[in-house]
């Protein structure tokens, strides 16, 4: 009402005829909006960039500096169709225009979604530095089509087209689309679970079924493992969310029971001084925690000890040289101790027979 008002007195002080009266009430209105816009993109730059200056992390601020252009645009263009409405003269036009204007603006929308989505996707690789890239980027891509059909439905929508006809080419093809790629889309489907499910990551030692070995590469179709023998095995996605698998990178605390045998004719007084022997050998190993050691029972040619222990490790190469040094110690105890470890013997009684 206002804007109408000034445009009133300046046809009144100026002798303005009805289109020069309307072209100055389009320009005062297009003038706001750019002031408003601009008073806007002022706040955004000295206020809200300050503020998320002060945060953590520099999301928020490569959001708001890729969308401030893109919003102060879509200021300018609501001004400009507000402005364009009030022309009489192309009222006959006004449809197209409403039409074109709608268009635009669902086209910046766009635009800024999909500027964001950048921004996140870089951030997310960027902090999450072990998954796979190409995930990110197929993610990214498949969010991107999302939003690029809506925003080619929504421009049909703009322009009067029935969309019952798109919508059942889209479940036909869809559908066609599906069939044909069913084993590849079901590998990125579990390369998307394994991203959000997490249950190994790069890096990690896993044991699948007969194969163990460390996670070298998570891909959108397959999973690359380095194998303790040296070669490189390659699984598929599916398969490895579909089937059990055994990942050491949480193991904190590992359970480690060995066995050990000692001659049949060992006195039962060295008998007992093994389990305190073995318990003192542990416990001066480092991060070994000892749990038990006991007499398990009795064998054809030995005496049969069972030793449990924990070890605060998951690396087994750690694990291997505390097992090797408890066994060099044990074996060197024993020999101090006089205590034999067993081998198979067989006694053979010979009698002789009489000649009578």
């Amino acid at each position: 009402m206002v804007v109408f008002g000034l445009a009133e007195l300046l046809r009144d002080y100026f002798n303005l005829g009805q289109l020069e009266s309307e072209i100055a009430t389009a320009i005062i209105i297009f003038a706001i909006a750019v002031i408003l816009g601009w008073i806007v993109y002022l706040i955004f730059e000295r206020y809200v960039s300050g503020w998320t200056k002060k945060t953590k992390t520099k999301i928020d601020d490569e959001i708001l500096r890729n969308i401030r252009a893109p919003v102060l645009l879509l200021a300018f263009l609501f001004g400009l169709s507000y402005a364009l409405n009030s022309l009489t003269i192309l009222a006959p036009y006004a449809d197209v225009i409403a039409i074109a204007f709608t268009i635009a603006q669902i086209l910046i929308v766009t635009f800024i979604i999909t500027r964001i989505l950048n921004v996140v996707t870089s951030w997310l690789a960027q902090r999450k530095r072990r998954v796979s890239k190409h995930i990110l980027f197929a993610l990214r891509q498949i969010v991107k089509g999302a939003v690029f059909v809506f925003a080619f439905l929504a421009i049909l929508v703009a322009v009067d087209v029935d969309l019952s006809g798109v919508i059942v080419g889209f479940g036909v093809g869809g559908i066609a689309i599906a069939l044909a790629l069913q084993n590849v889309l079901t590998d990125v489907f579990s390369a998307f679970s394994i991203y959000f499910d997490r249950p190994f990551e790069v890096g990690d030692f896993i044991v699948v079924g007969d194969y163990s070995g460390t996670v070298k590469k998570i891909g959108i179709k397959s999973t690359r493992l380095q194998l303790l023998q040296g070669e490189e095995l390659v699984m598929s996605n599916r398969e490895l969310t579909t089937t059990s698998l055994r990942n050491f990178r949480k193991l904190k605390k590992r359970r480690v029971v060995f066995k050990l045998s000692v001659a049949a004719d060992t006195s039962v007084e060295k008998m007992k001084e093994i389990p305190s022997l073995i318990e003192n050998i542990i416990q001066n190993i480092e991060l070994a925690e000892f749990e038990r050691a006991h007499l398990r029972g009795f064998g054809e040619f030995s005496l049969n000890f069972e030793v449990v222990y924990y070890l605060k490790t998951s690396d087994y190469n750690t694990y291997m040289d505390a097992q090797q040094k408890i066994n060099f110690e044990i074996l060197e105890a024993f020999e101090k101790e006089g205590i034999v470890m067993p081998f198979p013997t067989q006694t053979i009684f010979l009698q002789k027979e009489s000649r009578s």
